[in-house]
C-alpha cells in the first residue's frame, strides 16, 4: 500500500523522537493491541519514545484490569514504553487529546484512534517534515480496513475538507501540487480528519485542543482553523499511511445533534468572524437567541489576541477558497404553506429533480434559503465550489416545479426567481405563476405551479428585518 516512490524515499539518520497517543473508549482490547502491535513493529525503536493509552472511562470490563496485564506484558518487553492514563468521567476527544498531550515528554506527537494500524515507514515522513519546520501539523493519509475482514482498501491521496455544518470531506488535490511533478511531496491542506502529528510544544504554544468541545465533531476543524489563522499550517503526508478501521458501531453514538451544535457555534464565533452565520445556517439555527450553550469563549478569544491570529477571511481567499459564503439569504428553515402547516416543501429524493411536501422533520433535506436576489435553495446548504446546489425553478410548461443546479438555470436562462414575502404569495417573477399546494389522486398534498389563488407560505426564520414590514 505505500507507493514505490515512498519506498525510494531517504531520510536523515538523526530524527525528532516520537510518542504515540492512542484514545479509545469502549473499543474492543483486540483492536487495541493490533494498534499497539503495529506501531510497535512498524517503528523504529530508537524514534518511538512513548506509547500513552487515553481512556474516556469505558465502560467494558476486559479494559479495566485485562488492559492493565496486557500493558505490563509490553512494557516486560519493552520497559516503560506504554503509559495507561483513564478519565475519571467522559471528557470528549478533544479533552483526551490535550491528557495525552500533558503527560507526553517526546519531541513528536502523533495522535491516533485506538481503531487503527500504522503502515510500514509512516513515521519517518512525519518526523523529518517537522523537524523541517516544526510549525506544520501533518495528517497521514488514510486507507480503509474492513470491519469484518480487516481486508485493506487503499484510499487516493486526498486534502482534507469541510462545510459549513464543519463536516470533514475529501477534497480534490491543488493544482500546485501537481505542479511539482513529485508524488511524495506533502500536500497543503485546509484541515485534517482528526488523526495528526505534532511538534508537542508548539501544539502547546497554540493551545491545543480546545477543551470545551463537548464529545466529539469539529474539534479537528476548530484546530485546523487556529493552526492556519494563527501562523501554522496543515498538510498531507502522502507517505505516510494508516489503516483506518471503519467500525459498525460507533461507542459514541448516543444522540450527538446538540454537542455537534454546540461544538459548530463555538467554532463559529471564536473564528469566522462575519463569516460565522454561514454556521448557523447551514444548521438551521436562529442567528439570534440560538439557544444553544456554545459555552466561555473568553479564554479562546484572548489566544487569538494573544497569538495575532489572521481573519477568517484571510483564511477562505489563502487557504480554503472553494468554501464559498453567501450573503444575501434573507430567510432560512422550514417552508410552510398555511393549508397545512405540519408538512414542509422537501428536496424529495436526491436523485430526483422534484420537490415534494412531506411531514416537517429536522433534516436537512427540508432546508430552504430564500435570497435576496430571489433564489430559493432547496435542501442542504451547498456552498462548496463544483457541487450542484438546487434552485426552486418553474420550467414554464406543466404544473410541476423542479430542482435545477442554480449557476446552471442562470446560464440557460430558466425561471429561477421568485417573489416572495413572509405569510404571502410565492410567485415566479417570469411566469407570474405561484407555487402552490393541491391534492393528488391519493389525496396528499403535492406542490404545483399554478395561477396564484389566495395560498399563502411562511419561513421558520428571517435575517435582520427582512420580512417584518
Amino acid at each position: 500500500m505505500v507507493s514505490y516512490r515512498c519506498l525510494q524515499k531517504t531520510y536523515p539518520s538523526q530524527l525528532p523522537s516520537l510518542g504515540v497517543i492512542l484514545i479509545f473508549m469502549n473499543e474492543a482490547l483486540s483492536i487495541i493491541q493490533r494498534a499497539i502491535t503495529s506501531v510497535i513493529n512498524r517503528t523504529p525503536s530508537h524514534l518511538l519514545k512513548e506509547i500513552i493509552l487515553v481512556d474516556d472511562f469505558s465502560s467494558n470490563g476486559e479494559l479495566k484490569a485485562y488492559l492493565d496485564e496486557k500493558i505490563k506484558l509490553y512494557n516486560r518487553k519493552y520497559p516503560g514504553l506504554l503509559k495507561i492514563i483513564r478519565h475519571m468521567k467522559r471528557k470528549g476527544l478533544a479533552q483526551a487529546h490535550n491528557t495525552g498531550r500533558k503527560v507526553a515528554t517526546a519531541d513528536v506527537i502523533a495522535i491516533l484512534d485506538a481503531h487503527v494500524e500504522v503502515n510500514i515507514g509512516w513515521a519517518e515522513p512525519i518526523l523529518a517534515r517537522i523537524q523541517e519546520d516544526h510549525t506544520v501539523i501533518v495528517s497521514p493519509v488514510f486507507d480503509n480496513s474492513h470491519f469484518d475482514t480487516f481486508e485493506l482498501e487503499k484510499y487516493a491521496l486526498a486534502v482534507d475538507g469541510f462545510n459549513w455544518e464543519l463536516w470533514c470531506c475529501y477534497d480534490p488535490l491543488p493544482k500546485a501540487w501537481f505542479d511539482l511533478h513529485d508524488a511524495t511531496a506533502p500536500v497543503k491542506s485546509p484541515s485534517i480528519m482528526g488523526i495528526l502529528a505534532a511538534n508537542r510544544i508548539f501544539l502547546e504554544e497554540m493551545g491545543s485542543l480546545d477543551g470545551g468541545m463537548l464529545v466529539y465533531g469539529g474539534e479537528n476543524v476548530e484546530l485546523s482553523l487556529r493552526v492556519w489563522q494563527c501562523g501554522g499550517r496543515i498538510e498531507i503526508l502522502p507517505c505516510s499511511r494508516i489503516a483506518h478501521l471503519e467500525r459498525h458501531h460507533k461507542p459514541y453514538a448516543v444522540d450527538l445533534s446538540l454537542a455537534l451544535k454546540h461544538n459548530a457555534l463555538r467554532v463559529a464565533e471564536i473564528w469566522m468572524d462575519e463569516y460565522k452565520h454561514m454556521v448557523y445556517l447551514a444548521w438551521n439555527i436562529p442567528l439570534q437567541n440560538s439557544g444553544i450553550d456554545f459555552g466561555d469563549i473568553s479564554s479562546r478569544m484572548a489566544l487569538r489576541k494573544k497569538l495575532k491570529c489572521k481573519t477568517f477571511d484571510w483564511y477562505l481567499k489563502n487557504v480554503y477558497p472553494n468554501l464559498k459564503p453567501i450573503h444575501n439569504i434573507v430567510g432560512y428553515g422550514r417552508m410552510k404553506n398555511t393549508l397545512d402547516e405540519n408538512i414542509c416543501l422537501d428536496q424529495g429524493l436526491v436523485s430526483g429533480k422534484t420537490p415534494i411536501m412531506f411531514y416537517c422533520h429536522k433534516y436537512s433535506l427540508q432546508n430552504v434559503y430564500y435570497h435576496l436576489t430571489g433564489e430559493f435553495y432547496v435542501g442542504p446548504l451547498i456552498t462548496e465550489a463544483r457541487t450542484d446546489d438546487h434552485c426552486l425553478t418553474d420550467p414554464g410548461n406543466g404544473e410541476k416545479p423542479t430542482l435545477e443546479p442554480c449557476s446552471k438555470a442562470a446560464q440557460n436562462r430558466l425561471h429561477i426567481y421568485w417573489d416572495f414575502k413572509l405569510g404571502k404569495a410565492l410567485m415566479n417573477r417570469a411566469t407570474k405563476r405561484c407555487l402552490e399546494m393541491k391534492k393528488d389522486t391519493s389525496g396528499i398534498y403535492e406542490p404545483v405551479l399554478q395561477t396564484c389563488t389566495t395560498q399563502a407560505w411562511t419561513i421558520q426564520y428571517t435575517v435582520q428585518n427582512w420580512g417584518s414590514n
